[in-house]
């Protein structure tokens, strides 16, 4: 009996070569800090290689940590298309797993593990669809950059860190990275696919608050911690407006067109309607999904806080870090601004974080086109995989490296390249994190016919 089981458990993992290899990266801890992509990067480089790619690895400053850039050659009579992923991953609280999260442990038709969805099964799809290209011979007509990133989810050694010293290796006339979401139904099948044209740009604020510090034993009424606390108590309680991106209004417009009612009116007046009334019962409906209510809006989430240093002092100051994601274009004087009316206490003090503290994503703002040929070959191809299955652009919620290429005028489009639920989708960055196993599958079919349609003549 345990002799059947095991061979169907080998069968069945051969007929999933990139959950196969989703499984080998998982099982490499590249948690951020400190990273240890290195590690990761060699077992990519000695699989590419035999393949025909030219594989080179930048080391950083940091010892264990690097960057692949993989290449397939073309015969150059059109520009690059590059095609990258982050290697590191956030780290764990494992008492809080039910699973080991390294394990890459494959049940239930899911890989589970730390970077299941956030991105190593990105790069494992974006891995196996390179790889199918050079297996099958594919005639080339520009070359497909294969780039396997460090430092995506801590900074400061990441793509633009490398781009300073090596942006020839990775010019390129459009890139695929991380971004928009292939969202299931609760029937499992696709609602939409939607590919990220921009990212939400991430500021930081401080909060502090002073006081007299003194023995506990003798409080004053001008405690740090309490002003501090009825302050971000107010923020609690305070929502940030709708502001929508011709990307964004474009997404709710095809998320009208997949709802059955109430939802899809609820959809069309948050895009289309000028009745305050209308926006705010639609903001309130819609809301109730966290991804959406990410989207629409400059989110606030308090995430570090620092008071005192004994049980027995009244500490002179308590300070709150709170991280913004922010609809393009949105500065940190205008979110200054807003809080302080919010707050409304003069004594409390709204201060921007040196560099280096606190969360940070220094991303361009800049948006990108949709009229480019990758663009319209992953809606094709999305199209081919999932027939009938609306496709959007989309500002995606949170930041990726792609201002690396954004920066300098390179169009970047973002997808997490398999279907997920929302329940799924929570447990990105938490706890049990896994990723469907056919999703896996249809979303290398997506990438491979993506790149036939883009680089092969």
């Amino acid at each position: 009996m345990y002799r059947f089981l095991f061979f169907v458990a080998i069968v069945a993992r051969a007929a999933t070569p990139t959950a196969d290899l989703l499984v080998e990266l998982i099982r490499i801890d590249t948690s951020n800090p400190p990273g240890n992509e290195g590690k990761l990067d060699e077992l990519i480089a000695a699989k590419l290689k035999p393949l025909g790619f030219t594989v080179e690895i930048f080391p950083t400053p940091q010892p264990g940590k690097s960057h692949l850039i993989a290449r397939l050659k073309g015969d150059g009579s059109a520009r690059p298309v590059l095609i990258a992923a982050h290697a590191d991953v956030v780290g764990v609280e494992r008492e809080k797993w039910t699973v080991d999260p390294f394990a890459g442990l494959i049940k239930d038709g899911y890989v589970w593990g730390r970077g299941a969805i956030d991105f190593k099964g990105g790069l494992a799809v974006f891995a196996e669809a390179v790889m199918r290209l050079a297996r099958n011979r594919v005639p080339l007509k520009r070359d497909v950059i294969f780039m396997v990133e460090a430092d995506e989810e801590a900074q400061p050694l990441n793509t633009s860190w490398l781009a300073q010293t090596n942006w020839d290796k990775m010019d390129c006339e459009f890139a695929l990275n991380e971004g928009g979401w292939i969202i299931k139904r609760p029937d499992g099948k696709v609602r939409y696919v939607s590919i990220s044209t921009a990212d939400k740009t991430s500021i930081s604020l401080v909060l502090t608050a002073r006081g007299t510090s003194t023995h506990s034993s003798m409080p004053r009424p001008d405690s740090a911690i309490f002003r501090l606390s009825k302050a971000m108590a107010k923020l609690a309680d305070y929502e940030t407006k709708p502001e929508l991106t011709a990307s964004t209004r474009e997404f709710f417009l095809t998320l009208a067109k997949t709802a059955e009612p109430p939802m899809s009116t609820y959809f069309t007046n948050l895009a289309t309607s000028k009745d305050p009334a209308k926006i705010a019962e639609a903001d309130r409906e819609i809301s109730k999904d966290v991804l959406l209510h990410a989207i629409m809006r400059n989110t606030i989430a308090p995430v570090l806080m620092n008071a005192g240093f004994r049980s027995n002092v009244i500490p002179g100051s308590a300070e709150a870090t709170i991280n913004f994601r922010t609809i393009p274009g949105t500065t940190a004087a205008d979110l200054t601004a807003e809080i302080k009316k919010v707050i409304a206490d003069p004594d409390v003090e709204i201060t921007v974080p040196s560099p280096g503290r606190g969360p940070g994503i220094n991303n361009s703002t800049r948006e990108s086109t949709t009229g480019t040929d990758l663009y319209r070959a992953l809606v094709e191809s999305a199209q081919k995989v999932w027939p009938g299955v609306p496709v959007t652009p989309y500002l995606f919620q949170a930041g990726t490296d792609a201002g690396a290429w954004r920066s300098r005028g390179v169009p970047v489009y973002g997808i997490y390249p398999y279907p997920i639920s929302n329940d799924d989708l929570t447990r990105m960055h938490g706890n049990d994190e896994r990723v469907p196993i056919d999703s896996l599958e249809q979303g290398t079919d997506l990438i491979y016919s993506t790149l036939l349609k883009v680089a092969a003549k």
